[in-house]
């Protein structure tokens, strides 16, 4: 696979120019280092076009997790307690999941990116796009508040990619529109996303 494009978001990308320069190189090293013709494993049963084979998004994602883990980063798990008013909320938020006091009764709930690895937070979405405006605009926005990060990548196909994939992901144009959409503050925080095709 290569980077088909990239684009960052609040300085994400030059922060890790800047700062950690040998995590983008292994970043890189990881996407290229997958033959995604060794994925068409999928033999498409839709009319349009059948028997053709496409990519299997569940067998990309597991071995992207290998290839990850292989190289040291790993997930990171975060608690915290939810209620039902907002200044509670507010007051626990920033104490660690042990330390939130709240007086009712509280929801247990946690936050979970795919990899981190100093201080920077991977989420790979090929199956699910259900999830890519949460990632976005939510769990990176966590843990940066939570100062368990500093600048978080989210990896989704490129389109001419997606549309070879056996199931509908969420796809690099869609997630980008998406955040120029928001200006250009929002999410406050710094983001690289990267649009990966075979």
């Amino acid at each position: 696979m290569k980077i088909g494009a990239m684009y960052s978001h609040l300085n994400g990308f030059e922060w890790i120019q800047y700062h950690q320069k040998a995590m983008w190189e292994e970043i890189e090293e990881i996407i290229q280092g997958i033959n995604t013709e060794d994925f068409k494993t999928e033999i498409s049963q839709k009319k349009t076009v059948r028997d053709k084979s496409l990519f299997s998004p569940a067998d990309l994602n597991i071995r992207m997790r290998e290839n990850f883990e292989s190289r040291g980063w790993h997930q990171s798990h975060t608690n915290y307690w939810l209620t039902d008013e907002y200044k509670l909320i507010t007051d626990a938020m920033r104490l660690k999941g042990e330390e939130q006091k709240i007086d009712k009764t509280p929801t247990s709930s946690y936050n979970q990116p795919d990899f981190v690895k100093n201080r920077i937070a991977v989420e790979v979405q090929l199956e699910k796009y259900s999830f890519n405006a949460y990632d976005l605009f939510a769990k990176h926005l966590a843990f940066y508040i939570g100062d368990a990060i500093d600048v978080g990548i989210e990896i989704l196909p490129m389109k001419v990619m997606q549309a070879e994939m056996s199931s509908g992901p969420g796809y690099y144009e869609g997630a980008l529109y998406d955040l120029a959409r928001q200006g250009r503050g929002v999410p406050a925080v710094p983001l690289v996303l990267i649009g990966i095709e075979p």
